[in-house]
Formats: C-alpha cells, sequence, structure tokens
C-alpha cells in the first residue's frame, strides 16, 4: 500500500499502523460489498483495533471510506508508475496504462472493483493516476504528439474510457483482456490526435517488464 515519511517513534508507528489497519478494513469492505452501512464496531473488529481507537484518526465513516479509496487510487497510481518508469513518449504512456490496468483486474481485484466503483468521482483527483495522466497529456500537448487543446477535458475522455475498461474486465473475465486494452487505447490515442496506424503501432508495443 502506499507509504508515507517512516513515523519518527515507536507511538507515531502504532497510530500509523492503526490508521493504516483501519484503512485497510474500510478498502476491504468497498471491494467485496461496496456497502458503506457497516459499524464503526465492525469496522473496528475488522481492523483488530479498538473502538475508541477510530475517532483518534477519523470523524466520521464518510471521512474513512474517502480515505480507503485515496489510498486505494495511490496504490493503484504507484503500480502503473513502477511499470512505466522510463517511457517517454506520452502516446505509449497512455497506451501502457490502459493495457497494464486491464492485467491488474487479475494481479489486483480489490484495487479494480474500488476503482470501478470509485473512480468515477475521482478523475480529476489530486491523488492516483489522475494527476499523472494530466502530467502525459499536457506534455504530450506541449510537444504536439497530442493535438486536442485542453488537458483537462482529454483527462475527463481518458478517465471515463479507462473505467469502462475496468468495468469491462471485471464483469466480462472471459474477454481477451490485452486485445480490449489495447483496442480502446488507439481509439483513445486517435481522439488525442494520432493517425491511425501511428495508433495501432503504439498500443502494440511490448510492455515494459515487471520489476
Amino acid at each position: 500500500m502506499p507509504t508515507s515519511a517512516p513515523p519518527k517513534n515507536r507511538f507515531e508507528r502504532r497510530r500509523a499502523e492503526t490508521r493504516q489497519a483501519l484503512v485497510r478494513a474500510a478498502r476491504q469492505i468497498l471491494a467485496e460489498t461496496g456497502d458503506t452501512s457497516a459499524s464503526i464496531q465492525a469496522i473496528a473488529e475488522r481492523a483488530d483495533v479498538g473502538f475508541g481507537s477510530f475517532y483518534n484518526h477519523f470523524e466520521s465513516k464518510t471521512e474513512l471510506f474517502d480515505a480507503a479509496v485515496t489510498d486505494a487510487l495511490e496504490e493503484f497510481g504507484q503500480v502503473i508508475d513502477a511499470r512505466v518508469e522510463g517511457i517517454d513518449d506520452p502516446a505509449e504512456l497512455v497506451a501502457a496504462g490502459f493495457r497494464l490496468t486491464a492485467r491488474m483486474a487479475d494481479s489486483h481485484p480489490e484495487l479494480m472493483r474500488i476503482l470501478r466503483d470509485r473512480g468515477l468521482s475521482h478523475i480529476h483527483s489530486d491523488s492516483g493516476l489522475s494527476p499523472r495522466a494530466l502530467r502525459d497529456l499536457e506534455i504530450g500537448i506541449a510537444s504536439g504528439r497530442f493535438t486536442c487543446g485542453n488537458a483537462t477535458t482529454a483527462l475527463s475522455a481518458l478517465g471515463g474510457t479507462l473505467l469502462s475498461l475496468v468495468a469491462l474486465r471485471l464483469d466480462r473475465p472471459d474477454l481477451d483482456g490485452d486485445e480490449a486494452a489495447s483496442d480502446l487505447a488507439e481509439m483513445v490515442l486517435r481522439m488525442l490526435g494520432l493517425a491511425a496506424d501511428d495508433a495501432h503501432e503504439v498500443t502494440r508495443r511490448p510492455l515494459p517488464e515487471s520489476a
């Protein structure tokens, strides 16, 4: 899961561990049922922490579940970042993001279920894949690789298509995920301004090896 600067002392470490246990429990609930009506007592029991500890970290269940979604999206962004490190072509970065996301339906199913159910309201979030995708779109526009005029608008189209891919992979596991991801990525790249042959070639390049 995403990590921040290590706590400085034992008290801070225990406090951070308790908070992360609550976030992890909330993530599990979101991935399993999507039902946020679970009681604080049930969440604390799942996290294996005391009931009173909840209010040392969160003012409400809404705050906790928001933190759980943010945590999941940030992990998602970090996983993709780690795999595409070293790719400079903005078009290839977009394509690789789609194709790697499709594969994460198998390797990170909890993340993908949260993304499918909660991602739409976070397309323009300051965490997760969104700021990374916006950066790549802005670079692509500035360099002339993409011909669309507004990176924020393009992010809406890209993010919506990516979420559709996630839903497709989870709802139709019988489909070829790699092919579906490549096809959707090709459509997005053409929308961003790439020629048909270029978009097809970019979306069929070998993916970077796992670290």
